[in-house]
């Protein structure tokens, strides 16, 4: 399944990560070749870092948004921005007689998370390309829609919003986790970027407030807010240690965008939250 109306993919750093996949990094492998997301810790101080300790944390962010999703066995459930299928793998290996799709825009993520992500048991598995904006599917298709760590590469929040309320069946809930900014940060979001950013287009805009406001208009409930930053943190030691390990030139932009991010969130003006809404 293809949406006619996809956009062009510009996300440097899959580029980058597709590129070592390619050469076969076995610590890329091992610490984004399921997953493309931050990592969780419940006690972060406990974080050691590995490549093994890192791999765990992002599983177990996995694991936290699906508990915003209600999931449980013998639903079917849709995973927006899938990436390659990291969070479809986990609930695969985790839940019985599920329908799973996978959506994202660009082709050759779902390359990899067709080859890599096999039904399990009674389970089923589609990947499509399409567009979060313009869903493919019919109304009230989903018990649940996830979108981890991706709403800020959408083009809109509020027509996402709307496209998930109308594929969610009654009751449905929609999880999702994002880099949410303090009003203080706000002001600093809305400064336009040059093109060559390493993470591509991201939309920062969004406070609790607008969350909440996007809510009410769209007629979701909000009945999960998990502010998770101070879990997430080690991520941050994680890449620098990993980028020492690759021995490699990584670009400026990779740099600078991290390390902001990274201040940002321990100065409490950017938090990375983890939202449950029921249709």
């Amino acid at each position: 399944m293809k949406n006619a109306e996809t956009p062009v993919v510009k996300l440097p750093y899959f580029d980058y990560l597709l590129d070592l996949l390619k050469g076969g990094d076995e610590s890329v492998t091992k610490s984004f070749g399921r997953h493309v997301h931050w990592g969780y810790w419940e006690n972060p101080q406990s974080a050691d870092l590995t490549t093994e300790d890192f791999g765990q944390a992002a599983e177990a962010l996995s694991a936290q948004v699906c508990l915003a999703g209600h999931i449980q066995n013998g639903l079917k459930v849709l995973d927006v921005g899938c990436g390659f299928g990291g969070t479809i793998a986990h609930i695969n290996e985790r839940y019985l007689n599920m329908d799973l799709v996978g959506l994202n825009l660009d082709e050759r993520q779902l390359e990899r998370a067709r080859a890599t992500v096999i039904a399990a048991g009674q389970n089923r598995i589609e990947f499509h390309q399409g567009n979060a904006c313009t869903l493919p599917y019919p109304d009230e298709s989903f018990d649940v829609v996830l979108a981890v760590e991706c709403i800020f590469h959408f083009p809109d929040r509020t027509q996402f919003f709307k496209e998930a309320y109308r594929v969610l069946k009654p009751g449905g809930y929609l999880a999702l986790s994002d880099f949410v900014a303090d009003k203080k940060l706000l002001p600093f979001t809305r400064l336009k970027l040059p093109d060559w950013t390493f993470y591509g287009k991201c939309n920062l805009q969004f406070s609790t407030e607008h969350y909440h406001k996007l809510a009410r208009q769209t007629q979701f409930e909000c009945v999960t807010e998990r502010d998770i930053t101070v879990n997430t943190l080690p991520t941050y030691r994680y890449l620098r240690r990993l980028a020492r390990q690759q021995g490699k030139i990584i670009s400026k932009s990779a740099v600078i965008e991290t390390l902001g991010a990274e201040i940002a969130s321990r100065l409490a003006l950017l938090n990375y939250v983890i939202y449950g809404f029921r249709k």
